[in-house]
């Protein structure tokens, strides 16, 4: 694996059941501004990329905390890293694989092509790489009727699209999220709950 330039930090996800207040605090704190906002999530940038960091609102997801500690699900949900283009992704998740690694969902969000990992603790890391040319042009496509009608996005099998990619599919077309693909069975958990 090429390690020269390595994956860069991307976002944080954070779960709270103080919605507002970490909107307010995060606005304040970071200089953050809304990207975009629906009751369950909503994710914000200060830079040039499209969100550092999204704010999941457990009053909406889990209400009452399901019989749970009501801070029981508070905190860092994820941490997400970078990397250049979809082979880096993917010649990742080949040696990762080899190892005995592998992740624990696969997602094409719309607005990134993303794999989630546990570590030995259960802490979770997400690798994602862009699925449009420009930073502008993910955070239109955020901000766009494709997101709102799916935030969550379309699961895919990595060792799928990987023989795609070998067998010389090229990246665009996988990038390319089409609105009528069938939505994560997450999405479906959120508009219960909402």
């Amino acid at each position: 694996m090429n390690h020269t330039a390595g994956p860069r930090i991307a976002h944080v996800v954070y779960r709270t059941r103080r919605f507002d207040e970490m909107l307010r605090w995060y606005t304040a704190v970071f200089g953050a501004r809304i990207v975009t906002q629906d009751p369950a999530i909503t994710f914000l940038g200060y830079d040039e990329e499209h969100h550092r960091f999204a704010i999941a609102n457990l009053n909406v997801i889990r209400p009452g905390g399901e019989g749970m500690d009501n801070q029981a699900l508070v905190g860092i949900d994820h941490v997400a890293y970078s990397l250049g283009s979809l082979d880096e992704l993917f010649e990742r998740y080949a040696v990762l694989a080899e190892a005995g690694i592998r992740p624990y969902w696969c997602v094409h969000h719309g607005v990134t092509v993303s794999m989630y990992y546990a570590d030995p603790d259960g802490n979770q890391s997400e690798f994602q790489v862009d699925a449009h040319p420009t930073k502008q042009e993910c955070a239109d496509w955020m901000r766009g009727p494709g997101f709102r009608a799916n935030p969550i996005g379309v699961e895919f099998d990595p060792d799928e699209w990987m023989l795609r990619l070998r067998d010389g599919t090229p990246a665009t077309a996988l990038l390319n999220r089409q609105t009528h693909e069938p939505m994560s069975p997450i999405r479906g958990m959120l508009e219960r709950a909402g």
